[in-house]
């Protein structure tokens, strides 16, 4: 293998690593996105539950009809909030999951040139190896030639 064949494999090593060093933390900030989308959605969920609560025990007590439109109004607004962010929150993990396929196949990208990498290096290296042997086997023989014509 030349030396342009390693330095082309080389770059392509160097360029896939900052492909995967990419996904990778492209990964890393979907996952916080949607942590923090699932978190504000259990939040809104737990607000719309106290706020269910606290307007049940309130019309325990006698009430107006003003307040229980206003009871309902508001109470439609925040299930339009609850469902809207669980929306984002599911886009937001899906995401996540497209952004973790991406880092495992710049990952496989990553290993698969290293593979080859040490392969044409194991290549090169038998290569060489046959080369020195048969320059030493000659080597031998020569020697024995000499030998052999001076006795």
């Amino acid at each position: 293998m030349s030396a342009t064949a390693t330095d082309t494999l080389s770059l392509l090593l160097e360029r896939a690593e900052g492909e995967r060093d990419a996904a990778a933390q492209a990964m890393h900030a979907a996952s916080a996105q949607a942590q923090a989308a699932r978190n504000q959605h259990g939040e809104l969920t737990g607000y719309r539950q106290d706020y269910q609560q606290r307007w049940t025990q309130s019309f325990a007590q006698a009430t107006t009809m003003d307040i229980v439109g206003c009871y309902q109004s508001f109470g439609r607004r925040l299930d339009q909030a609850v469902d809207t962010q669980g929306h984002v929150a599911n886009h937001a993990d899906q995401r996540q999951v497209r952004a973790r396929d991406a880092l495992r196949q710049a990952e496989l990208r990553v290993a698969a040139l290293r593979q080859l990498i040490a392969r044409r290096q194991a290549e090169i290296a038998k290569v060489a190896q046959r080369r020195e042997q048969r320059a030493t086997d000659e080597y031998a023989a020569r020697a024995h030639l000499r030998r052999t014509a001076h006795a």
